[in-house]
């Protein structure tokens, strides 16, 4: 067997140390710690300070046996507020993942997960045959509401058909009431406004014949009623100089 190097002999030397030195902080830990109950703490900056500290510790954990043991390690821890810690001893962590899928396939615990979307598929064929049922059955209901395929019904299940009938009528009546009350009401707003615009008209109405007056007396004053004056006046200066014409026919100084 061929000696070991000095870089081998002082890296056993370091793991050695880092044995001892693990084992006595644990002794030294587990000496003044008690034992805590393994139970949720409610308080909450206690539960964060805790889980640092242990995260802290696990990761510690996680390194110390990959490096002594040259186990590939491969550790993921989740917060509570949802935050990622991981470590990998390997140079990627995927590669661990993959090699861990690889190992445990065809495990009992991986048919379940490939088994799980087959009883979901036949779930969903079992709600939807439930669904077409139900569907079935409203629609028959409604072709007897219509008074279709009676044939098979029995006198009990006519009765309540006859009893459900009566009660859509009753409240498609009541419905209709309402439906006419309110267009009642609409009806006679609308007439209430032309009564009163009618009312407003008449009032405009009997002011007419003042205005009417009123339109005469100041067509009787504009200035057509002054041509006419005008022109009574030149009829009677025309008859005046045809008398005056009349009288002085004939030579100057003779008789008629």
């Amino acid at each position: 067997m061929a000696p070991s190097s000095p870089a081998a002999a002082a890296e056993g030397g370091e793991q050695q140390q880092q044995i001892v030195a693990a084992a006595a902080a644990a002794k030294k830990g587990g000496g003044k710690r008690g034992r805590r109950e393994m139970r949720r703490i409610e308080d909450a900056t206690s539960r964060q300070v805790t889980f640092s500290k242990r995260r802290s510790g696990l990761l510690k954990k996680a390194f110390e046996l990959g490096v002594l043991c040259d186990a590939e390690v491969a550790l993921i821890v989740f917060s509570p507020r949802g935050r990622l810690y991981e470590y990998a001893s390997a140079p990627d962590l995927q590669k661990t993942i993959d090699r861990y899928l690889n190992h445990t396939k065809g495990t009992s615990a991986n048919e379940k997960t490939v088994e799980q979307p087959a009883a979901g598929v036949q779930m969903c064929r079992s709600e939807a045959t439930a669904l077409k049922h139900k569907i079935d059955a409203i629609e028959a209901y409604q072709r007897k509401l219509s008074g279709e395929g009676l044939g098979s019904c029995s006198a009990h299940q006519l009765q309540e058909l006859e009893l459900q009938l009566e009660k859509s009528l009753s409240c498609i009546r009541q419905k209709k009431q309402q439906k006419m009350v309110a267009k009642i009401s609409e009806l006679k707003e609308k007439e209430r406004k032309l009564l009163t615009e009618n009312s407003m008209l008449r009032e405009e109405y009997k002011a007419l014949p003042l205005l009417e007056l009123a339109t005469a007396a100041a067509a009787e004053r504009s200035p057509d009623g002054a041509g006419a004056e005008e022109d009574e006046e030149d009829e009677r200066r025309r008859h005046y100089m045809e008398v005056e014409t009349e009288l002085v026919i004939g030579r100057p100084g003779s008789s008629s």
